[in-house]
């Protein structure tokens, strides 16, 4: 029996020892969890869009403009087509148009008088130069002209001309 007394101290000795092996290894995995956890939050903190300055803050109230309609466009159909230039030399313009504004009533007032804003516009592209429209600003300022010519029209019937916000060259042909 004596014997029998250090096979019981030896596997107490063993229970006791074999859970004091564990626990460093469960302290060691619960750090490296928790390395990553902390990571993962600091690259997301570090990486997530900042707001702009210009931009509210996300708890901030404050009233946002109203968003604009659709825009909606009227294309002039058929392309105008025309001869400009200088005397002995025949040159010729063609250009596809399109209106735009965000009211309904107001491209179908462009419907309506189609006539007198294509007759307009043919008086104005019939008296440009070559050199004017071989540049871009030439462009820019013809198409700052066909949208003051289609106002101009519009305002004289009591259409809100204003309304016109922008034209658009969608073809423009020299030759």
């Amino acid at each position: 029996m004596a014997n029998d007394k250090p096979k019981a101290d030896a596997k107490a000795d063993a229970k006791t020892a074999a859970p004091s092996k564990k626990k460093p290894r469960l302290l060691l995995i619960s750090i490296v969890a928790l390395l990553v956890v902390g990571g993962g939050v600091g690259a997301w903190m570090a990486l997530k869009p900042k707001p702009h300055a210009d931009e509210p803050a996300a708890g901030a109230a404050e009233p946002h403009a109203a968003p604009k309609a659709a825009p909606i466009y009227f294309k002039f159909d058929p392309a105008f087509v025309v001869n400009f230039g200088q005397e002995g030399g025949a040159r010729y313009l063609q250009l596809t148009l399109e209106a735009m504004s965000r009211d309904a009533a107001v491209v179908e007032e462009i419907k309506n008088h189609e006539p007198a804003i294509r007759n307009d516009l043919v008086l104005l592209y019939s008296a440009q130069q070559y050199d004017a429209l071989v540049s871009a600003a030439g462009k820019e300022q013809l198409r700052a002209d066909t949208l003051a010519a289609i106002r101009r029209i519009l305002a004289g019937e009591g259409a809100k001309a204003d309304a016109v916000e922008g034209v658009y060259f969608t073809s423009f042909v020299i030759q």
